[in-house]
């Protein structure tokens, strides 16, 4: 299994419409052979000293079966209209490919 965390920050004029366009897709990636889980998380506020807060961060975390499902994932029709739509949106990407030890 692989486990993804991809975080995506979003220009601050534009946080409410890139998640409703993120959320829009979520069912069509669900659906995707080998995709595990796939979902939109924002900062929780907790107050914990150690915590980096950015509201204009959008951090996706993702599962799949291997790594071959997370390649066909970038280039499946979907994904690219969904990042044509959300282009102008983001500032900026980093992402974590993960595999338990």
């Amino acid at each position: 299994m692989i486990n993804v965390i991809a975080s995506i920050t979003v220009k601050p004029s534009h946080l409410k419409e890139f998640i409703e366009i993120f959320k829009a897709n979520i069912p069509n990636v669900l659906a995707e052979d080998g995709c595990i889980e796939y979902a939109a998380t924002v900062d929780f506020k907790t107050g914990l000293p150690i915590q980096v807060m950015d509201e204009n961060v959008v951090t996706i975390i993702e599962k799949w079966e291997s790594y071959e499902h997370l390649q066909a994932h970038f280039v499946v029709p979907h994904m690219v209209e969904y990042k044509a739509k959300v282009e102008d949106m983001v500032e900026g990407l980093s992402l974590k490919v993960l595999e338990s030890v």
